[in-house]
């Protein structure tokens, strides 16, 4: 009993830190500049014309800021922000009342849009467009339909799949934004950021360490600083050093480039079982024990920006930079 008591407090920290480290305001968010300037601008062109923002899709690979973006959109443009997914929505009924429950100007934060089932989404339409609602009441012969007018609010949507939104859905957005992976200095200016607000203090070098290796992605940043910190503090004086962070992460079993034990699973997988590819995503699913979506959405992305893994109409090809990685020989074809 004590250890679940413990272990929900321990969450409820996590939860609370979480909320500390988001920037709620746009001059507080780091990187993304291109993305920034024009929100900036669409945003006070907005509040000049007393109007709602308009409708905002936010998409890019897993854990670059979608969602602390949209929470910045609504503070700047001083309403609140109601937050659901896509498979949260079953049923069109759903939708109604998540959006018959917002106040003029609101930010409705849909995050996995890609996820909406399509009759869902044929009621969004209308919502999108004209701020009504179609109901159907009633059954056969009986049935009618009534419009129910809506407040004006703001749709942000958020995926990591752009491509798997309908034309429909995505012509409605009037704002379309992709958030691209962070620069090295980019991420050790929030590791050290995040390191301020935990309290805790971190070398520069150190900072760049962690920043090396978090794939481009603030959220595993501030995952691994999460998770150094725990050893400054048991195997140091709290200070999180250079060769503390290399040793931490070594433990934590994340290489030089910010690939994880998954990664080398993966790869060593392709390379060692099938001679580097080409093999299909769910061969390689079979393989590791990974579901086929989470390589895709989680695991592909970096590992192709970095130009380890091909894809190719045959299957996916580990790349001669990957092998130079591990210290192996290329196989002759």
């Amino acid at each position: 009993m004590d250890e679940r008591m413990m272990s929900a407090e321990e969450q409820g920290m996590e939860d609370s830190l979480d909320q500390q480290i988001r920037p709620h305001k746009l001059q507080q968010y780091i990187g993304q500049e291109k993305v920034k300037k024009n929100l900036q601008v669409f945003m006070e062109a907005a509040k000049m014309r007393e109007e709602c923002l308009d409708h905002v899709l936010l998409y890019g690979p897993p854990g670059l800021g979608k969602t602390t973006l949209s929470g910045i959109i609504a503070t700047e443009m001083g309403v609140q922000m109601r937050t659901t997914s896509g498979p949260a929505i079953e049923r069109p009924g759903d939708l109604a009342a998540i959006l018959t429950a917002l106040e003029p100007g609101d930010v409705l934060f849909i995050d996995e849009i890609h996820r909406l089932n399509r009759m869902v989404e044929e009621v969004l339409y209308p919502a999108m467009e004209d701020f009504c609602l179609d109901i159907v009441i009633g059954k056969g012969p009986t049935a009618r339909s009534v419009r129910l007018d809506l407040p004006p609010f703001t749709l942000v949507g958020a995926t990591t799949r752009a491509g798997m939104l309908s034309a429909p859905l995505r012509d409605r957005f009037g704002v379309l934004a992709r958030l691209e992976y962070y620069t090295e200095s980019e991420l050790s200016i929030i590791v050290r950021r995040t390191a301020e607000i935990f309290d805790t203090d971190i070398d520069k070098e150190a900072a760049i360490e962690i920043a090396r290796r978090s794939r481009g992605t603030p959220r595993i940043a501030n995952r691994l600083l999460r998770r150094v910190r725990d050893f400054a503090q048991v195997k140091g004086d709290g200070t999180i050093t250079l060769d503390l962070a290399q040793d931490s992460l070594e433990q934590l079993q994340v290489d030089r480039l910010g690939l994880d034990h998954i990664d080398h699973k993966l790869l060593y997988g392709m390379i060692e079982k099938f001679r580097g590819g080409p093999v299909g995503l769910e061969t390689i699913s079979a393989t590791i024990g990974e579901e086929p979506d989470t390589i895709e959405d989680v695991y592909e992305p970096y590992l192709l920006q970095i130009g380890f893994i091909q894809r190719t109409p045959r299957g996916r090809i580990v790349s001669p930079a990957c092998y130079e990685h591990f210290h192996l020989e290329v196989p002759k074809q």
